[in-house]
């Protein structure tokens, strides 16, 4: 090799190592800060090194579980990856205020800097799954509808208003982000089933969320929204506005008849 590219080639690998260094220690800085904050608040359920925290069962206790019943303090953390760690952390689902309730929306009080270096630490403890960067603007609504209806409707109503099943209650998506909606598709957080991508493509995935997203400004031709929830609020609506006209029709009749 001539001496001159000899001297570019060295130069290259010198900048390259100088620039991958500080990107290291930077990486190696702010997963040590996870480490901290780990210990502040979740070490108690999830465990030294993200291990997890076994609950032993009572002694005859039937193999199996119920839907609401815990087999553990805190699952392991090992392999989930930044996936499970952003959206269990950016939708404050994690830190539970007390261990034994279902992990609801609610605000999130960690600063964007202490949720990123606890993904960070998380990543670190295994190799798993990364942040997903979903599109729905590639995504049919039509299709999403579709398929949403087939697969979510069943616990999260058609219109994604949430709802009622066995030891859990579906939430309102109207706050999700469409990488939340693609995280919690993947992962089935609580008592939601998993979905691969082999049960669901990413282009079906994409569909999902723009009709989540569509679903929270639908375009309502005519007639009232009552709130979108479907059947039971048209249904009593329909009950009242008859039972008006019901009572309206009796009290008229009976005048009527009264002054004969």
């Amino acid at each position: 090799m001539p001496p001159e590219l000899t001297r570019i080639v060295f130069a290259a690998i010198v900048a390259t190592l100088a620039v991958a260094a500080p990107a290291a220690a930077a990486d190696g800085d702010l997963v040590k800060r996870g480490e901290n904050l780990y210990g502040q608040y979740c070490v108690a359920c999830h465990g030294m090194n993200g291990a997890g925290v076994l609950q032993p069962k009572p002694i005859g206790a039937a193999r199996g579980r119920a839907q609401g019943e815990q087999n553990g303090l805190g699952p392991s953390l090992r392999g989930v990856g930044a996936e499970a760690a952003h959206f269990y952390l950016s939708t404050g689902y994690m830190p539970l205020p007390h261990i034994g309730v279902q992990p609801r929306r609610s605000k999130v009080f960690l600063r964007p800097g202490q949720i990123s270096a606890l993904i960070a630490y998380v990543d670190s403890l295994g190799s798993g799954p990364p942040i997903p960067t979903p599109h729905p603007e590639r995504g049919d609504i039509s299709l999403g509808q579709k398929t949403f209806t087939d697969r979510c409707a069943g616990c999260h109503q058609v219109v994604a208003e949430g709802g009622y099943v066995t030891g859990a209650i579906p939430p309102p998506l109207e706050d999700a982000t469409p990488r939340q909606i693609a995280e919690a598709v993947r992962i089935g957080p609580n008592v939601m089933p998993r979905f691969s991508r082999k049960s669901l493509t990413a282009h079906e995935l994409d569909s999902i969320i723009a009709y989540v997203q569509y679903a929270k400004h639908p375009d309502d031709r005519g007639g009232w929204a009552l709130g979108h929830l479907g059947p039971v609020p048209e249904g009593l609506v329909t009950w009242f506005l008859a039972a008006v006209v019901l009572v309206f029709t009796c009290m008229t009749i009976g005048k009527r008849f009264g002054h004969e």
